[in-house]
């Protein structure tokens, strides 16, 4: 299936499955700005729960937190959104359409990309077994003229953003001969910033009213909170605060579904360090967050870290961890070396100190951050658009299936009454109110249980249990797996266990 119609498909499928529908849909909607339904409220929720398991709860040092939305306007005085919070913009002459000039050249190098997974597919495909793909990349002429040439562009691109050169980023576009996506139109205007964040008022009354911002990251929430967490947890450094929540940002371009929206929300954790441990502390949450990302089993070729070549006028390293979407490698999570910058910042406009006393050293100093920063609607549509496939059975049929991490499904088991008489229901109604104290079950009872079993498929719930008449006589069921379709007999006490095994946030964090 085409890259292109894939990501038509999960855009679909979520809507189907009632996983993600478009705000205010029956008013035409607005742009960008979407609404997690009732299955998507738990996946979502599911997602929130393993990184915050992961990040607070196995971690001693680590403590959560969550501030509020609206925040002094000073705070973004201090940490420069007021004043550098921008995007290049550019807007076509001839089809009026506004877009990101740097996302124009990012998905210029993208289709070059395509072609080097063009070269290596065809290259797997004639040596087969013996195909060795670092060693192709590497070595293939064709390959590697594509790789320079996106690393030209890309260099190019960060240290003229850097040096705020945008006269040369609309020079760059013009010499890749970049088009309008939509008309293909290359009449372009000069490159522009455009300030992102929504602006808001505080007050009963227009004259007495104060101009404030909806928060553009969570962030500066736990900087301006650093001391208060602190002192009143007794924390020694390192020590980290965590929060999730929302964000909101006045995107020139949101697009790609929920990929880049309007409202938004971040998975952040800021780590307080002694300067002058920045590069160790940076290696290992590279190396720590990657793990995590790898314990769902979404394979390891579908992620990649990307160091950054134009670095944040605050930080002294950067990478991303950027993931496979449907739409090619982009970012998924941001890791920062963010010196001492936020908390000096913070100190200066507030007029206090933000410093810790370390005992050991007998001395006070400013500490650095150590950031890790996810999208949890980004890691959504990751898992959503990684577990949607199609397969081709056995007896030439084919099957829909969202094969999400169990750990993650909204449902974890749909339970089937073979009929609706005889008993059958009232079984089923009892296994359902026994699982549904440790697991978000379902009942399902309509339709022939092959087409129940299709449908509990698409909506990526792992298990099927089948309750028939022999469950009268010896109180077992079939149990049914989504991925495999193999089928068991079991009895109902082993039930809960079986279903546990799979999908215990241990069992999965354990892989880290």
């Amino acid at each position: 299936m085409a890259n292109e119609d894939q990501f038509k498909k999960v855009i679909s499928h979520a809507k189907e499955y009632g996983y993600v529908f478009q705000s205010s849909e029956i008013y035409d909607g607005l742009s960008a700005v979407y609404d997690y339904a009732q299955n998507g409220v738990e996946l979502k929720k599911n997602i929130r729960d393993y990184w915050w398991k992961a990040m607070v709860q196995m971690h001693d040092n680590i403590v959560g937190l969550d501030a509020a939305i609206f925040m002094h306007p000073t705070t973004w005085k201090a940490s420069g959104h007021v004043d550098a919070f921008s995007d290049p913009l550019i807007d076509n002459k001839d089809s009026k359409k506004r877009y990101r000039a740097d996302v124009l050249v990012e998905d210029y190098c993208a289709k070059i990309e395509a072609k080097i997974e063009k070269e290596v597919k065809k290259a797997e495909k004639r040596f087969g077994e013996a195909f060795n793909k670092q060693e192709f990349v590497s070595t293939n002429g064709r390959v590697v003229g594509y790789q320079e040439k996106i690393d030209s562009i890309l260099k190019r691109l960060g240290q003229s953003l850097e040096k705020e050169d945008l006269a040369d980023v609309k020079a760059l576009i013009e010499e890749l001969e970049i088009a309008d996506p939509l008309t293909g139109s290359r009449n372009w205007t000069d490159v522009k910033q455009f300030n992102l964040m929504f602006g808001t008022k505080l007050g009963a009354s227009a004259e007495s009213a104060m101009d404030l911002y909806l928060r553009p990251e969570t962030a500066q929430g736990i900087f301006v909170n650093f001391l208060n967490v602190q002192k009143t947890g007794r924390m020694k450094i390192p020590f980290g605060i965590a929060q999730t929540g929302k964000a909101f940002r006045n995107e020139i371009v949101a697009r790609q579904f929920i990929f880049r929206m309007r409202e938004f929300e971040q998975m952040e954790m800021q780590f307080f360090i002694k300067p002058g441990t920045q590069k160790e502390w940076f290696e290992h949450w590279k190396e720590t967050r990657m793990k995590w990302h790898l314990s769902l089993g979404m394979g390891e070729d579908n992620y990649r870290f990307h160091d950054h070549e134009k670095l944040a006028h605050y930080a002294d390293a950067a990478t991303d961890i950027e993931f496979k979407f449907p739409f090619g490698f982009k970012e998924l999570e941001g890791i920062h070396s963010r010196t001492d910058f936020d908390l000096k910042q913070h100190e200066e406009f507030s007029g206090k100190k933000l410093q810790y006393f370390d005992h050991e050293d007998n001395a006070s100093y400013t500490p650095y951050v150590l950031e890790t920063s996810i999208g949890l609607d980004r890691m959504f549509l990751a898992v959503f658009s990684n577990a949607l496939v199609e397969e081709e059975l056995e007896n030439n049929t084919t099957r829909t299936v969202l094969k999400l991490p169990a750990v993650l499904a909204p449902i974890k088991a749909a339970i089937l009454p073979l009929v609706k008489k005889d008993g059958l229901p009232e079984v089923a109604q009892k296994i359902v109110e026994d699982l549904k104290w440790d697991f978000n079950v379902t009942y399902d009872e309509k339709d022939a249980v092959g087409r129940r079993y299709r449908r509990q498929d698409a909506n990526g719930t792992p298990f099927c249990i089948t309750v028939d008449h022999d469950t009268l006589e010896d109180n077992t069921v079939t149990i049914r797996h989504r991925d495999t379709m193999e089928q068991k007999r079991v009895k109902i006490e082993d039930l809960k266990d079986i279903i546990k095994a799979e999908v215990d946030v241990k069992h999965w964090l354990q892989k880290m």
